[in-house]
């Protein structure tokens, strides 16, 4: 009797112990994976344009620090108010009796208590009014553009006071414009017709190496990942193409010479159709490469928060290091590429037929 009771406290003690630990690991998975989603969040928050420029926030006590930027919606009529009113997407903004909601970054028209009506794919039914804001990374392309006059404007005062001798902030600019000049117009172009797109290819170089630059930083900006921003920068360079294009660029897409002419009536659609494959390719290639370059560090970074051990924590910390400085370099590759290829472009636009 006595050995039986021994029996079933030792049982009752192993059930108990058994179920203590699949409870702390159940749970542990469970934070886990409440960890997981968190950090997805974060990134994806990153990658999207906001309404409002946020510099971090307490998640504790619910605090966001940064400050609002400008609403503008033609709904009706134009209604202009302040970001603050949709309080992080927590509260419905109410304009002149028309309620708005802000919904996983867009703007939704809806009723006073902020209903969002789904279809069968769950996605929002609501009226979109037409956004004209000044979200993140408009205000961000504002910036670099201000800054970039200022650059310039420096540079080309120092130019005029020194006879040519570039002074502060220019000696640091002269040495990249010679090499936009000299290693990217001139050897694409040509030296005869390379001077009319210098100011295009300077433009372009700057902005978009700042640009990747500032995505660096905690601020939290993305413009270059935005497929808008990189879609206007390829269509300015489809529009420059073409628009300054000559009679041999066209006659080599519609009826190129020297090649029999079943063979042209085959190869013209095929050309047709890589006018519009050259702008689209560098609209795709910017983008993937910093989205990618944004989503390969942030969640290597989360790992740190994942891991929480003396080895898997100071070895994600090391190569998320070592991947921010290989970023640095795809900032200023990417702004090449870009630019390079867009002075190619230009430099087949021109070129002159040979006999």
């Amino acid at each position: 009797m006595q050995k039986r009771t021994i029996v079933k406290f030792l049982l009752i003690v192993t059930l108990v112990f058994t179920n203590t630990i699949l409870f702390a690991k159940e749970s542990k998975t469970e934070a886990k994976g409440d960890l997981k989603t968190e950090i997805k969040e974060f990134i994806d928050h990153h990658l999207q344009d906001s309404h409002d420029f946020t510099l971090f926030s307490d998640k504790e006590t619910g605090k966001h620090y940064g400050f609002p930027l400008p609403v503008i919606l033609w709904d009706g009529g134009l209604k202009v108010f302040s970001s603050s009113k949709f309080h992080h997407g927590e509260t419905v903004a109410e304009v002149d009796g028309n309620y708005y909601k802000l919904y996983h970054s867009k703007i939704y028209k809806t009723d006073a208590e902020g209903t969002i009506n789904y279809d069968d794919h769950h996605h929002a039914t609501n009226d979109k009014p037409l956004d004209f804001s000044i979200t993140k990374n408009v205000m961000t392309i504002f910036f670099i553009g201000v800054l970039m006059f200022f650059m310039f404007r420096s540079l080309a005062k120092s130019y005029k006071k020194n006879n040519g001798i570039p002074t502060g902030i220019g000696r640091f600019l002269e040495p990249l414009v010679l090499f936009v000049r000299d290693e990217i117009a001139i050897p694409n172009i040509g030296e005869k017709k390379y001077k009319k797109y210098m100011s295009f290819l300077l433009t372009t170089f700057f902005f978009i190496w700042l640009l990747n630059l500032l995505g660096m930083t905690p601020l939290g900006v993305n413009v270059t990942g935005n497929i808008a921003v990189t879609f206007a920068l390829a269509l300015i360079t489809f529009l420059i193409t073409n628009l300054t294009a000559n009679k041999n660029y066209w006659g080599h897409i519609f009826w190129m010479p020297g090649v029999p002419t079943f063979m042209k009536v085959v190869l013209a659609p095929i050309e047709l159709l890589g006018v519009f494959i050259k702008p689209f390719s560098l609209m795709i290639r910017l983008y993937a490469n910093m989205t990618a370059g944004h989503v390969v560090i942030m969640s290597i970074v989360g790992m740190i928060f994942l891991f929480k051990s003396w080895i898997g924590s100071p070895l994600s910390f090391g190569l998320a290091f070592a991947l921010s400085i290989l970023e640095l370099l795809v900032a200023a590759l990417q702004a090449y590429i870009f630019t390079m290829l867009s002075a190619l472009y230009f430099g087949m636009a021109n070129e002159e037929a040979h006999h």
